[in-house]
């Protein structure tokens, strides 16, 4: 039988366990996984463009576990009432190929994408960062709001976004945090205000364009920044001279030089693995004036260890249930018996 974990039951983990406590503890799931970088074997993302969107598959695997994510990206979907990305996955035993888990992954991409953005900028962004920039104010946006609230300590937000309604909404999901005194928001009428001053800037934007959020006057010295929202070919967020001027760093970056702010650059610029930095093996930022910029794509470890994570916490937990996603033959050999049975041939799992 097959663990299977839908939007209820992950709902059901959100509010059983807390969101800022599972966004945390998959940050340093994910960080063990990359510690083991040269374990698992990668690929870029398979992506498959229309006029519209993108649908993506995201695998990954390493000698005792396969996953995979499907993924969409449609920036129009809000427009007929349907979310710009849903995403569900598998985990699977490598050994016998039997998948443990399906899973919903869209509310867990949203985790896991804020997870990866904290994990990189406590290691990129100046210690003393206490205020962020947030350019996009859509469906990542609160979840990129308080993984850096409650594990980097930031206590401003500088929001802005093209679409009013929007920052409505972020305010109103983020008022327990600024009614209990824990962060401050900031509306800004534009991006250039938003940015200024700040020691974080986040970009989460969902136009499936060659867009240019932050031009290279926006950025001040000792500026982390994490580009979120350029994640498939054909869609970016900053300025290329922005690159130019700052230390980059990527997940795997055969696929960030395919869909990331490094598909403006030259085969010859230099980007830095994420995951070297993370093991000690290479340096982060050199010093406090320096710009720091993580292009964030998403890779599919990092769905990996969400995937990893989910089926823990839900067995700890209790949350979801069973499906039958694979036959239990009494003889392997007959598959043909359980086809045309009257009843179903199945063994109870163990």
């Amino acid at each position: 039988m097959t663990r299977y974990i839908d939007v209820h039951d992950m709902q059901a983990l959100v509010r059983q366990h807390g969101l800022a406590p599972m966004m945390s503890e998959m940050a340093q799931t994910i960080r063990e996984d990359f510690l083991r970088w040269d374990d698992f074997d990668k690929s870029p993302r398979t992506a498959n463009h229309s006029r519209d969107g993108v649908i993506e598959l995201m695998p990954v695997s390493d000698n005792a576990l396969y996953a995979f994510k499907y993924v969409n990206g449609h920036p129009k979907n809000p427009l007929q009432g349907l979310s710009t990305v849903m995403a569900f996955g598998v985990l699977a035993d490598v050994a016998t190929g039997y998948p443990e888990l399906l899973s919903e992954l869209t509310i867990t991409t949203a985790l896991r994408t804020a997870a990866t953005s904290a994990m990189a900028a406590k290691v990129l962004a100046r210690p003393d960062s206490r205020t962020m920039a947030l350019i996009g104010n859509g469906s990542q946006s609160e979840f990129q709001a308080i993984a850096f609230m409650t594990q980097l300590g930031i206590t401003t937000l500088r929001v802005f976004d093209v679409d009013p309604k929007a920052t409505d909404k972020l305010v109103a999901n983020l008022r327990p945090y600024t009614e209990s005194g824990a962060l401050t928001i900031v509306r800004c009428a534009s991006t250039r205000e938003a940015v200024r001053g700040a020691d974080i800037v986040t970009t989460v934007t969902a136009d499936k364009t060659n867009a240019t959020i932050l031009t290279a006057d926006m950025i001040e010295p000792g500026m982390h920044l994490n580009a979120v929202g350029g994640d498939c070919p054909g869609k970016t967020e900053l300025q290329a001279e922005i690159l130019n001027h700052a230390k980059v760093f990527v997940e795997f970056e055969p696929q960030t030089r395919i869909e990331g702010e490094l598909q403006q650059m030259p085969a010859d610029f230099v980007a830095h693995p994420l995951w070297q930095v993370l093991a000690g093996t290479a340096v982060g930022r050199e010093r406090a004036e320096q710009v720091t910029l993580f292009d964030s794509v998403g890779f599919a470890l990092e769905d990996l260890s969400a995937l990893r994570y989910v089926h823990a916490l839900s067995q700890k937990l209790g949350v979801g249930s069973t499906v039958q996603l694979v036959p239990d033959l009494p003889d392997p050999k007959d598959l043909f018996a359980c086809a045309t049975a009257a009843r179903p041939v199945l063994r109870k799992a163990a």
